[in-house]
């Protein structure tokens, strides 16, 4: 779309800019991010032809990030790996290749075999009855180390239920969420 704009700008159309939403930085913030989409899943579909592992690659934007699923293939869950490990690796890896193609840091989000969903509702019920438990006793819960995934998908569950809050305490990789009454 950004290219169809500057095109268009360059033949004497104008109003290209504010077409595209670049004048308000909208539009080429989502361009970004659908190109950053792109990279990760030309990066993705290479490891896995090297791997010979069949997979079906997914490109969508959410909330300020460009997200890539992998779903499809048995072998995909080997690169999970223990308790998520290999997937965290694995994203690590993809953003920096969308990095080096882009030249701006990437936030990219990457799935595996629906790990990553499955994670999230798995979290959100454990921050729910945390939070729970807190207003049952009126003491605060110190959970288990978190990923910066992990820890964001409890915040949010907690965030919902009136009377308590939560914080993060600690340094990576001991890094965990603590849910307190509200006094």
């Amino acid at each position: 779309m950004a290219k169809t704009a500057q095109a268009e700008q360059a033949a004497g159309g104008g109003d290209a800019a504010a077409a595209s939403g670049s004048g308000s930085g909208s539009g080429s913030g989502e361009d970004l991010l659908i190109r950053e989409g792109d990279v990760a899943a030309d990066y993705l579909e290479r490891l896995l032809d090297v791997l010979d592992y069949d997979g079906d690659l997914d490109i969508d934007v959410e909330a300020g990030r460009a997200v890539v699923s992998a779903d499809g293939g048995s072998d995909l869950e080997k690169l999970v790996g223990d308790k998520g490990a290999g997937l965290e690796a694995l994203q690590e890896l993809t953003r920096l290749a969308v990095q080096q193609a882009t030249g701006a840091r990437s936030r990219l989000m990457l799935d595996i075999a629906g790990w990553r969903v499955a994670r999230r509702t798995e979290l959100a019920e454990l921050g729910k009855r945390s939070a729970q438990d807190v207003l049952h006793t009126g003491e605060a819960v110190r959970m288990r180390p978190m990923t910066p995934f992990e820890r964001k998908v409890v915040h949010d569950a907690v965030a919902n239920i009136r009377g308590v809050f939560s914080e993060s305490e600690g340094e990576d990789p001991r890094r965990r969420v603590v849910i307190f009454p509200k006094v």
